[in-house]
């Protein structure tokens, strides 16, 4: 029982500790975050004419949902929706509010997108700082910060019975959030930045690049032609596109030759069984 108890210990002090390795976000953009999120969720609600039991469900899957998400997967007992006691009752007094007096958010909808964004690139950036305490490697960070910051969303969407956003034809959104997880962790891994001004950075170009699309209408491709890339594109590209496309269509013809003999001599196999 008391190497038991002794394990439990120090599992608990490695966790505390690592916790405590974590970007020192400052708690009040955290909640910040929280309660942009979880307006969001109130909002998807009411679109969905949810009561208000619905509308607090939806607004902690938003806002919560992505960490959670993340927690799960890297299953080291650090959940932060339980070590961050501020985190589900700011979560629940948000909805109930947001709930009762939507023209709150409603009106101002420039600053609520701002808002929004930011709380993506900040939820990108906790994700992938707290998947490198733990020692993963940077691949798995990047990943961890863009669950982090999509998933709360996603789970909303799979709640609502429709396609998720981040799957869809849009202005770049999640683009944005593994950007700001992959500039995170080459400020930190490669130029071996402070955790607060790598944070800042990130965050920034999180926002640029969602502002940069919705000002110049950048959407994600729902298909590739090449036809209509560019010119100085299409010149950069033909060197190594070229070589690709000939042996794509040698192989092509190959494939096309073996099938023609293999049909030549099944044909003439049926002709002498007759």
């Amino acid at each position: 029982m008391v190497p038991a108890v002794l394990a439990a210990t120090q599992s608990a002090a490695s966790i505390s500790s690592a916790a405590g390795q974590t970007v020192a976000i400052p708690i009040a953009f955290e909640m910040l975050a929280v309660i942009v999120a979880s307006a969001g969720g109130v909002l998807s609600a009411r679109e969905s004419k949810l009561d208000l039991i619905g509308a607090i469900g939806l607004a902690v899957i938003v806002s919560l949902g992505g960490g959670l998400i993340r927690d799960v997967i890297l299953q080291v007992g650090d959940v932060y929706i339980l070590r961050q006691p501020l985190a589900l009752p700011v979560s629940i007094a948000t909805a109930a509010a947001v709930f009762m007096f939507p023209m709150v958010v409603e009106k101002p909808d420039r600053l609520v997108a701002a808002l929004d964004i930011f709380s993506v690139g900040l939820f990108a950036v906790m994700g992938a700082d707290k998947t490198m305490v733990y020692g993963y490697p940077p691949v798995t960070c990047v990943m961890m910060g863009f669950f982090t910051a999509v998933g709360g969303g996603m789970l909303r969407d799979i709640c609502l019975a429709r396609v998720p956003y981040i799957f869809q034809r849009s202005n770049l959104y999640a683009i944005a959030a593994i950007a700001g997880a992959i500039a995170y962790m080459t400020l930190i891994e490669c130029l071996g930045m402070w955790n607060i001004a790598a944070a800042t950075i990130s965050v920034a170009l999180t926002m640029l690049i969602r502002w940069w699309s919705i000002r110049y209408n950048i959407m994600s491709p729902t298909e590739f032609d090449p036809h209509k890339l560019p010119e100085p594109v299409k010149k950069v590209a033909r060197p190594v596109v070229r070589p690709i496309q000939r042996a794509g269509h040698h192989v092509s013809a190959k494939t096309s030759q073996a099938a023609a003999r293999a049909r030549d001599r099944k044909r003439h196999r049926r002709q002498q069984n007759r």
